[in-house]
């Protein structure tokens, strides 16, 4: 019986993607450290420390189904070494003349570490094609309301009207920055580790350079040039890049939620059959996905703090920092695989009231055009004193005055300018700016893959 709710049979959909446990799971984790191994016996065979029968005896029985894993997790535990269990369980599996050659060389971070770099690729992976799936939505969006006219916030309170299509483009617009960051630092994460006891790779003499190269080539990761046993930069830029990409999702999130409150209405999460949103009060239509977004980002959040915590380390080796990685990278990922399904699904539903944006707008008086009026006035008054002026003016909101009343009794303006200032809602130029980013989103996703790296 699992005690993590993350794994549980009834909740474990919440907080993770069958796909993300595929890459995270126990058997993940170990195909992940028996592919490293054997790349690690090719490198070796190809550059001489190793006999090449040996590297192919490694590599035929070095598979999971091959192994007694419960010899494997009974070594661990009475070794108290992190990898021993599994490198003795391989040895009792591969012939005679092949066992001293497993592992040869190698320490537990080679190992960890390198599987760690594969598992971004495929995690990565897994959230460029998401987060451009996302993108796509939110463009569309941006596009088909353009000049859907809405009530912009500040502080939760009505402000200057803008669009919803440019609000899309916003989230759009960020949603590219971590495709951005995605794509430049993969080079920086997708590199393998191979060091030795301290990271001068002593046991390899004059080869070790080329056995590392090898060994990266392998597995289609980068050489870094110089061991990395204590610089855990990589893995905590990462996570905190996961951390970002979760804050965003739950930014959007965040406004669905407000925004599908039935006092104001609109937005709507789609309603699935067979959702109940409350026992006791039957009525309701919860903001789940909208929620849980928010939920997620928390907790990427504090796994990513654990990742960056571990970049002060000490000396050439520390278990401290290092080891807290196996349990906070994992699950970053696996939350964060999570989200980008959720918000998927929450933007392919959304529905949008374009009605309801320009009713609440209207709600309030006309008292949104204050901005405009303010750029009108100022070349007149001067700024500070037609400020003062038009918060005097709109103070008679409280006596039930129109905005365009308010404006003409404070002697600011003629009947007929007031009502031209307020006939139509003035957007700015957010048609303009929600343009640009489709336009510059649209130019990138036709130079870039699809995949990444």
């Amino acid at each position: 019986m699992t005690t993590r709710i993350t794994d549980s049979a009834f909740y474990q959909h919440l907080w993770g993607t069958a796909e993300a446990r595929d890459v995270l799971g126990e058997q993940g984790r170990l195909r992940g450290w028996l592919e490293v191994i054997v790349a690690l016996a090719r490198a070796q065979a190809a550059t001489g420390v190793i006999p090449a029968d040996a590297a192919r005896l490694i590599a035929e029985h070095a598979q999971p189904g091959r192994l007694d894993l419960g010899y494997a997790a009974e070594q661990t535990r009475q070794t108290s070494h992190s990898m021993l269990g599994l490198i003795r369980a391989l040895q009792e599996a591969v012939p005679d003349e092949a066992r001293q050659y497993v592992y040869a060389g190698a320490t537990v971070q080679d190992v960890t570490d390198t599987a760690t770099a594969v598992t971004l690729r495929r995690i990565g992976g897994i959230a460029w094609r998401d987060l451009r799936r996302i993108e796509e939505r939110l463009l569309e969006l941006a596009v088909a309301h353009r000049s859907t006219v809405m009530a912009g916030r500040t502080h939760g309170q009505p402000g200057s009207p803008v669009t919803f299509g440019w609000k899309a483009a916003s989230w759009a617009d960020e949603v590219r920055r971590h495709l951005d960051r995605l794509r430049e630092g993969a080079p920086r994460w997708l590199v393998g580790q191979l060091g030795g006891g301290v990271g001068s790779l002593v046991f390899y003499g004059e080869r070790g350079a080329a056995v590392r190269a090898r060994f990266c080539a392998e597995l289609g990761l980068a050489d870094p040039g110089i061991s990395w046993l204590t610089a855990r930069d990589r893995g905590a830029e990462f996570a905190q890049l996961l951390a970002l990409i979760c804050g965003t999702l739950a930014r959007i999130g965040g406004e669905v939620y407000e925004l599908q409150r039935p006092e104001i209405g609109e937005l709507a999460e789609a309603s699935p059959a067979g959702t109940v949103g409350s026992i006791t009060m039957p009525h309701k239509r919860n903001p789940e996905a909208s929620e849980h977004l928010d939920t997620l980002a928390r907790l990427v959040r504090a796994n990513a703090g654990v990742m960056t915590e571990g970049v002060a380390q000490q000396h050439e080796r520390d278990g401290r920092g290092w080891k807290a990685e196996w349990v906070a990278l994992p699950e970053a990922c696996l939350l964060a695989a999570a989200a980008l399904q959720v918000a998927i699904g929450l933007l392919a539903g959304l529905t949008v009231d374009a009605e309801a944006m320009r009713r609440n707008l209207a709600r309030h008086g006309g008292y949104p055009v204050s901005e405009r009026a303010l750029a009108v006035l100022a070349p007149r008054l001067g700024a500070r004193r037609a400020q003062e002026r038009l918060q005097a003016a709109f103070g008679a909101g409280a006596a039930g005055l129109t905005a365009e009343q308010a404006l003409v009794t404070a002697g600011l303006f003629s009947p007929a300018e007031a009502r031209e200032l307020t006939a139509q809602p003035d957007t700015g130029s957010c048609q303009d700016m929600a343009d640009l980013v489709v336009r510059r989103a649209r130019a990138a996703r036709a130079a870039e893959p699809e995949e990444w790296p």
